[in-house]
């Protein structure tokens, strides 16, 4: 029995080594290696981007943004119709704090009230649409950190896209809350019998499950400011969302134990649970992010590993042959190189793809075009005539990149050295140099 359990222990070790580590020296395409690498990728993703830590930070804005976010919604609500509605589904999902919810709808009238008036009318909508775009900034900023881009949307699209998503928001709401009512009379109507109606009941209970599958994908698939497959973004929407629908029902169901608290604490006995929910809410939609992340990089995770000691004349090739394929395409009048270019075409991890990116732009070898009006990616060309660009010249740009002589002891103690090394240096840059654009086979590089 001994020897049973210590042979069980050890398959048991194994398993978790295999999944830890091991996975990653599995080449097979079974799909259960896949997803354990996926699953593995997705832990250290999250462990290592400290995601715990950016959820108390969007917990704190959201709470910031609670009063002119109602107020926006709620202000859509009238034009449309469906205010009452909106109050009539915030009072069903907080079913013990019915005094803590007039209060805020107390906050949310005053607010148009004084936005809408007199010489608050410019200053209040400034505030109100300021105060809900640096929410959808942060959320962004965050979206994108987990997938490892650095470049941001530009301002005119920001205001663009998440001011229609304010004005969809009250409209999935609504579809959300409303739904099952407005069938459910159809059914009752159409359907008079005792089987059919309960599973069309049933069906439409699950409706706001749906939709929340439809927002969750909708948000991993168009905030981050990338390519990102919708497979990966439909997975992780899925799952993210039925979590979520979880996460409610326990938040709407403990609100009934947690009346009893209101006679000593009032309307406040509200905010903490409010604050956990936000929190699981969001560290859930953040796991989705790691999710759709991982489902799509975990094939060259292997690499990424290796990139973080990557050898100094291993970047430099790299970074030459990165510009050698954009002075190539400039000359032949091609589309501009893109960041998904080289992740996909190149299969180049996206840490060190934007580093190497970042160092030839300060390098003046490379500059940026502004982002296309289709996919919202900047693009990169070369910062000057390309037939001027030889490697001397791109390795010694790049080689200067960064500080330097800021330690005046190093300096005056090793001058005479390093001004023979930079003597040598700039006898070497002149011999057996070679011009870049002759660097790249355009029909075997560029038509991978």
């Amino acid at each position: 029995m001994s020897e049973e359990r210590a042979s069980l222990w050890q398959r048991i070790m194994q398993n978790i080594r295999y999944c830890i580590s091991g996975v990653w020296d599995d080449t097979r395409s079974l799909w259960t290696v896949r997803m354990v690498k996926i699953l593995n990728l997705s832990v250290k993703s999250f462990l290592d981007r400290d995601l715990q830590m950016r959820a108390g930070a969007l917990t704190y804005s959201t709470v910031l943004a609670i009063v002119p976010a109602l107020a926006m919604l709620f202000a859509i609500g009238r034009g449309f119709g469906f205010q009452n509605l909106l109050q009539s589904e915030l009072f069903r999902y907080f079913p013990a704090q019915q005094e803590a919810l007039a209060t805020a709808f107390t906050y949310v009238d005053n607010y148009l009230a004084q936005a809408s008036q007199g010489a608050f009318v410019g200053i209040g909508l400034v505030v109100l649409l300021w105060t809900l775009l640096s929410l959808m900034g942060n959320v962004e900023d965050t979206f994108n950190h987990v997938w490892g881009i650095t470049t941001k949307r530009s301002l005119r699209r920001k205001f663009t896209d998440y001011t229609a998503l304010f004005m969809l928001l009250p409209v999935l709401m609504v579809c959300s809350a409303g739904i099952t009512i407005f069938m459910s009379d159809a059914v009752q109507h159409v359907f008079d019998g005792e089987l059919v109606s309960p599973l069309m009941h049933r069906l439409l209970a699950f409706m706001p499950t749906v939709i929340s599958w439809i927002i969750f994908t909708a948000a991993y698939y168009m905030v981050p400011n990338t390519k990102v497959k919708f497979s990966g973004a439909l997975f992780a929407g899925i799952l993210c969302g039925t979590l979520f629908q979880g996460v409610q029902w326990v938040f709407v169901t403990g609100q009934m134990y947690v009346s009893k608290y209101n006679a000593i604490y009032g309307s406040f006995a509200f905010l903490p649970l409010l604050l956990v929910w936000l929190q699981l809410s969001w560290l859930i939609t953040l796991a989705g992010v790691v999710l759709t992340y991982a489902w799509q990089n975990f094939e060259n995770y292997a690499h990424r590993e290796k990139a973080k000691d990557i050898s100094t004349g291993y970047s430099y090739t790299l970074a030459i042959a990165i510009l050698s394929v954009a002075a190539n395409r400039f000359k032949n009048r091609e589309p501009a190189l893109t960041r998904t270019e080289l992740l996909r075409d190149y299969e180049l991890p996206a840490t060190l793809a934007d580093d190497l990116l970042n160092r030839l732009s300060r390098a003046g070898l490379l500059s940026t075009i502004a982002a296309n009006e289709k996919n919202g990616e900047e693009s990169y060309q070369p910062a000057f005539d390309p037939d001027d660009m030889t490697v001397n010249e791109a390795l010694n740009r790049l080689g200067g990149v960064g500080n330097a002589e800021f330690i005046p002891t190093a300096d005056s103690r090793f001058g005479p050295l390093i001004e023979r090394f930079k003597r040598l240096h700039e006898h070497q840059q002149g011999t057996d140099d070679l011009p870049l654009i002759q660097l790249t086979d355009n029909d075997k590089t560029d038509k991978k």
